[in-house]
């Protein structure tokens, strides 16, 4: 089942940076995932949480999206990717959870998704969750990238779904640390690929965590 015209047309119109693309592939691979917890590392103000909260109340999945709502490096003032109109008029910081908070309003998504606001550091720390469906989209630094994978897909079960955005092999398209997470959850041998679409890619788990 695609997803409804309506939520496209919030998604399409939400800040961010998926093309429509890999925003599809990304509804796709989750509309294909099993029922259970989900888990989207990296908000921003909410465009690809639309295309998952969208698969998750198909399924009965349940998505728990997580972001300091801060904004990464290239968010900053000084630098390609900073949107004035997000910062915050009091702290004079990035606040991209008002926005966030907008979107599922307008999506009716409150009832599937549930955001959780701190650093994966934070909440890698409390997570014990079995999840059937995780999508990386985080911080893109070589450690944290490692940290988010490390974290989080080991509570991965077999059959699930990682997602990984941003991954570009070639180094003069993009940043690398996302493309060497690809690259060593294939060589762990617990992943294979499944699909490709632009910077997306979709693996699943063929392997149980080993103990």
């Amino acid at each position: 089942m695609p997803i409804s015209p309506q939520l496209e047309q919030i998604a399409t119109a939400t800040k961010g940076f998926m093309p429509p693309d890999e925003a599809l592939a990304l509804f796709e691979a989750a509309s294909s995932a099993r029922p259970g917890a989900w888990l989207e590392i990296g908000t921003y103000c909410g465009k690809s949480t639309v295309y998952l909260g969208a698969a998750a109340r198909t399924v009965g999945a349940q998505l728990i999206t997580v972001d300091h709502h801060r904004g990464s490096e290239e968010n900053q003032p000084g630098w390609e990717w900073h949107d004035e109109s997000l910062v915050d008029g009091e702290s004079g910081r990035l606040d991209t959870l008002p926005s966030l908070r907008r979107t599922l309003r307008l999506a009716e998504l409150d009832d599937v998704v549930t955001p959780v606001v701190g650093n994966t550091q934070t909440v890698a720390t409390w997570w014990r969750t079995p999840l059937e469906f995780l999508f990386l989209d985080g911080n893109h630094t070589e450690q944290i990238a490692q940290h988010d994978y490390e974290a989080f897909a080991r509570h991965l079960v077999v059959g699930a779904t990682l997602a990984v955005h941003d991954v570009f092999p070639d180094p003069a398209d993009g940043g690398q640390p996302p493309w060497h997470v690809v690259q060593r959850a294939i060589a762990s041998g617990d992943f294979e690929e499944s699909s490709v679409t632009g910077s997306l890619r979709i693996l699943r788990r063929i392997a149980p965590v080993s103990s």
